[in-house]
């Protein structure tokens, strides 16, 4: 290779190991991500964020626990736009007082009052497909790994957020879904994080999220934000009347 080669040469191989993805590394993100309001799990996402233009898939151990707590952060970062945030069937009705507490409120927000599986998944698709949302929030607890494939290819054209509520039980089902996360309530109001699947290496440890539900944070009293130190014990007492020990339990603020 002659010398004016050489230069040229090794610009390209330096390009091309920059855009070589290694699975060991946490990966870049191919689209835009928009921050979870989060920084500990920022950090452990593609990017530093939820990903536009693809499904998260967050699995819960019951329906109406975390979604709100989890997402509504990044959510209230979205009340600026034009586009409104889809509900398509949630366990229950909106508490609005406690969106507001996350920046949003009944204006920012559509409901989808869709009872069966096959009415949701037909929503949610067309939402998707019409780049219609800022966030679309869909429960489908008996999705199948064809329905969340179709979906993700839907997805891949939407510049917004798009997070899908299932089962814990999920777990065991395959999952076109780039992102995935089982969420489960934890001590002193925290959120346990697990991230199932992402671009990079696997993430073994839980991430616990520091989550007072809206609203509360300003009125609870200190020894409430950490009910984990108020403790169960049992005590002896002595019972004078018939001159030996009983016990009962109180709780001893540690």
């Amino acid at each position: 290779m002659p010398p004016s080669s050489l230069q040229p040469a090794a610009r390209v191989a330096a390009a091309l190991s920059a855009s070589v993805w290694r699975a060991s590394e946490l990966g870049t993100a191919p689209a835009p991500v928009r921050s979870s309001g989060w920084l500990e799990l920022d950090v452990q996402l593609p990017g530093g964020g939820w990903p536009c233009q693809a499904l998260t898939e967050i699995l819960l151990p019951r329906t109406g626990s975390c979604e709100w707590r989890l997402t509504g952060p990044a959510l209230g970062s979205l009340a600026t736009q034009e586009k409104a945030i889809v509900l398509i069937g949630p366990p229950a009705s909106p508490h609005v007082p406690g969106l507001m507490h996350a920046g949003l409120d009944a204006r920012h927000l559509v409901w989808i009052q869709a009872e069966s599986m096959a009415e949701r998944l037909w929503a949610a698709e067309q939402l998707i497909r019409a780049n219609a949302a800022a966030a679309v929030l869909a429960w489908l607890p008996q999705a199948r790994p064809e329905h969340i494939r179709r979906l993700q290819i839907s997805a891949l054209r939407c510049e917004g957020l798009v997070f899908l509520f299932r089962p814990e039980a999920a777990c065991q089902q395959a999952s076109a879904a780039p992102l995935r996360l089982l969420v489960q309530p934890g001590s002193d109001w925290s959120l346990q994080t697990h991230i199932l699947k992402r671009r990079g290496a696997l993430h073994e440890e839980a991430i616990f999220l520091p989550a007072i539900p809206g609203g509360l944070a300003d009125v609870l009293p200190p020894r409430l934000r950490k009910p984990g130190l108020v403790l169960p014990v049992s005590v002896p007492e002595v019972s004078h009347a018939v001159g030996r020990t009983a016990f009962r339990p109180v709780s001893v603020v540690h």
